[in-house]
């Protein structure tokens, strides 16, 4: 069904007046919030001696899983539970030193009250994150986050929505806290999250995605240096002296150039020293990778390969702009 254009307005203005109210309700939220509850919830993850364990039922039960993968993420060990299935055996998950964060907008939910003096007999803390400051939830806890909302963004205001918006936050906002807190830098977090372009940038090395080098002799011919490109399938070959130090490149491009300029009848005079490029750009093998391909790039003119050096300029290996794209990085 198409939309006329008058409706397609009156949609896009709705959509973004909804938008403004859900965070017209976290600013709302961080003006209500407590600053000694917060400090408290704080401290107690952490000081945390066991794992967090994040708990909610429907929409919020949603919400407590988001949060307990952030805080994991982040550096603090949590799961997500839900109380039902608590109630009948994942109950032996929380132990005495953990610390339960318990979500619901009504902070009357009946999954979560009735777990109640399960977590008090385990000596379990808990923090919850509840629209009701004067519920169940609250009173029992023994730290209480205010997540309440003026207004829903349903309609009816029915559906949870600004209050789910809320309580996120306020959970995203404790990881970070906390994150923050624990000094947890950029390595860390890319440790966690290896399979991301984050991780993947912060972690994987040049060593990782380097060729052996393929190396040629300064007085090699020139059959012998396309010999040598053809083989390693590189795309170029490592000049070096009789110690593997580096001297030069050659690759497909100065092959080319190299043939452009001379006769055939004096190809039989070119050596790999008349044809490379001399002290080219170098990386080494403990480099990340993405250093690297931010070496390749930005230049006037981009290269497709690096030479890999060690200390001492001894060729180890050489780098193609292809492996790293490959790499996902």
């Amino acid at each position: 069904m198409q939309i006329s254009p008058p409706v397609a307005v009156a949609f896009s203005e709705k959509v973004k007046g909804l938008l403004r109210l859900e965070a017209d309700a976290i600013t709302r939220a961080a003006d209500r919030l407590d600053p000694i509850q917060i400090d408290r919830a704080i401290e107690m993850v952490i000081n945390c001696t066991g794992k967090i364990v994040v708990m909610g039922v429907g929409k919020s039960g949603i919400i407590a899983q988001k949060i307990a993968q952030t805080l994991t993420s982040t550096g603090t060990v949590a799961i997500c539970v839900h109380p039902s299935d608590a109630m009948h055996g994942s109950l032996g998950v929380i132990s005495n030193g953990d610390v339960v964060i318990a979500l619901s907008n009504s902070g009357e939910t009946d999954e979560l009250v009735s777990i109640l003096p399960a977590l008090e007999l385990r000596k379990a803390s808990m923090i919850s994150i509840v629209g009701n400051v004067a519920s169940t939830l609250a009173a029992k806890a023994d730290v209480f986050l205010e997540a309440s909302v003026d207004q829903e963004a349903c309609p009816l205001n029915l559906a949870p929505t600004a209050s789910t918006t809320v309580a996120l936050a306020i959970g995203d906002a404790i990881a970070m806290a906390v994150m923050e807190s624990r000094g947890l830098t950029a390595e860390d977090f890319a440790a966690n999250h290896p399979g991301g372009r984050l991780g993947k940038r912060l972690t994987i090395k040049v060593s990782d995605l380097m060729h052996p080098s393929p190396n040629v002799r300064t007085s090699d011919n020139w059959l012998d240096v396309v010999k040598a490109i053809s083989k390693a399938a590189l795309g170029a070959v490592n000049v070096v002296d009789n110690e593997t130090k580096l001297i030069g490149i050659v690759t497909d491009g100065d092959l080319r150039r190299t043939i452009e300029r001379n006769e055939p009848s004096g190809f039989t005079m070119l050596t790999a020293e008349k044809m490379m490029t001399p002290s080219p750009i170098t990386t080494s093998s403990e480099t990340l990778a993405f250093d690297a391909l931010q070496l390749m790039e930005n230049r006037s003119s981009q290269i497709s390969v690096l030479p890999v050096v060690d200390d001492e300029g001894k060729c180890v290996g050489l780098l193609r702009l292809h492996d790293i794209v490959r790499s996902g990085i």
